[in-house]
């Protein structure tokens, strides 16, 4: 694919095209999903952008390019042909789940999103994965998608939680547990 214009004034009037050129409203179920994903993979390469290159600061890349292909299934009705999430992405993703959890001390309570700069946007982009993933059910309820998008989603948002933690510990910034109702210490 190349792209020679970055404008073509087709979508002026509040409609784009999807995959397989049906038009659609810009607020529309389907671009609401498409786009928080692509707001997620922009706050990807703002994480990655205040990081050194690192194993952690690599899968997020690899993520990067897999959020595409998330954006390629969403913006494509079922009977098109297009990219697709498939149980391999989200077996890759529950592999690094578990392999970066694993060196990371147990939780005992929940813990206030922050830390490191980079801790702290991965936290953030936790809660924009979860936003796509609640954008992809509300999809799910209007027409039929790639159920693998939404489990990828799911898990994505636990790795970016699990990130989040490595990165912080890797940092040495301390964990905050989450106080409910409970004053601040005098």
């Amino acid at each position: 694919m190349r792209i020679t214009k970055v404008y073509t004034r087709t979508g002026d009037r509040g409609e784009t095209s999807l995959v397989g050129g049906r038009r659609v409203r810009k607020d529309s179920a389907r671009v609401e999903a498409y786009g928080d994903v692509d707001e997620l993979n922009s706050l990807l390469g703002l994480v990655r952008a205040h990081m050194a290159d690192s194993p952690v600061n690599r899968l997020l890349g690899e993520i990067q390019n897999e959020l595409f292909t998330v954006g390629a299934d969403l913006a494509s009705p079922l009977e098109v042909k297009a990219p697709r999430i498939e149980p391999d992405h989200i077996a890759r993703l529950e592999q690094a789940i578990d392999a970066w959890n694993s060196a990371l001390p147990p939780l005992r309570e929940f813990i206030l999103p922050g830390g490191a700069v980079p801790g702290a946007l991965l936290h953030l982009a936790r809660a924009v994965a979860r936003r796509a993933e609640r954008r992809v059910v509300r999809l799910a309820a209007e027409e039929p998608i790639n159920e693998h998008v939404l489990v990828y989603l799911n898990r994505l948002s636990d790795l970016l939680f699990v990130l989040a933690r490595v990165v912080n510990r890797e940092t040495h910034a301390i964990e905050e547990e989450a106080r409910f109702g409970s004053p601040p210490p005098p």
